[in-house]
């Protein structure tokens, strides 16, 4: 096991009515409570976050937002803000997920702005980077992966980035049978790590640290976004999650999972 504790991450999509999510929340609550050893996160749809935050209170279980908009208020129809969010129990919020990418436009720099409006309300962050099966055949995955993650933190002041999650989510895994392997996962961790390891040993002793221009971590997050069928339903845990957990390279690491 690694030295970090595993977070499970379960994003609930547009799935569950009020009642539907306070009853799973209220299951999952009961399952979490003896657990040892890992983190819970679960991201309800906008209109269950109070009722699921009022059967997680006293529980270590975080709340998220799976959406949020960069602007604090204004006539932003359907949209909802990081105070909102805070506002309703959330501690956490899901940035630039793939489906935002797909089906509403979410571009690098919209993602950009929504994490410097969640980190103002002290929300953390969970930013989604991941390529496409046309990107990773063509040998692009790491120069995809690379802009996404400067272009996310743009910006961004030493400091700050130790609330941030970096959420692996490979897009080419998304509804098309297929699934990362545990050795895909690492190489981008790996990728990542060194990459922060470079910027950090280059900038020891400067004073004024400014803003960072390539991964200004403390340490990185990687979650491994793949669909998990009723993985916060209680069900049995696949191997491939406990070996993902277990890979030593990672200094911490968890799934996205999609609720069924």
């Amino acid at each position: 096991m690694n030295n970090r504790t595993p977070l499970i991450a379960g994003n609930w999509e547009m799935h569950k009515t009020g009642a539907q999510a306070v009853d799973a929340a209220s299951r999952l609550k009961i399952l979490v409570a003896s657990a040892t050893g890992v983190e819970v996160m679960i991201a309800p749809t906008f209109t269950a976050l109070y009722q699921v935050g009022q059967v997680l209170k006293e529980s270590p279980i975080a709340l998220a937002g799976q959406n949020l908009h960069w602007e604090p208020q204004g006539a932003f129809t359907g949209e909802i803000s990081a105070q909102m969010l805070a506002d309703v129990g959330c501690g956490q919020v899901i940035v630039g997920h793939s489906e935002r990418h797909q089906f509403f436009v979410e571009t690098n720099e919209t993602v950009n702005m929504k994490i410097k409006t969640a980190l103002s309300a002290n929300l953390t962050p969970v930013l989604c980077i991941g390529e496409s099966e046309a990107e990773r055949e063509a040998g692009n995955t790491f120069s995809v992966l690379d802009k996404q993650v400067r272009d996310g933190l743009n910006g961004l002041v030493f400091g700050e980035q130790a609330e941030i999650f970096v959420a692996y989510e490979p897009v080419w895994a998304i509804g098309t049978g297929k699934t990362a392997a545990r050795e895909q996962a690492q190489e981008t961790h790996q990728f990542f790590s060194q990459k922060f390891y470079n910027n950090r040993k280059s900038r020891l002793g400067q004073k004024g640290m400014g803003n960072l221009d390539i991964f200004p971590f403390l340490y990185l997050l990687i979650l491994i976004l793949t669909y998990v069928s009723l993985l916060l339903m209680g069900r049995p845990v696949p191997d491939s999650l406990i070996q993902f957990v277990n890979a030593s390279v990672f200094f911490a690491c968890g799934y996205l999972a999609k609720s069924s």
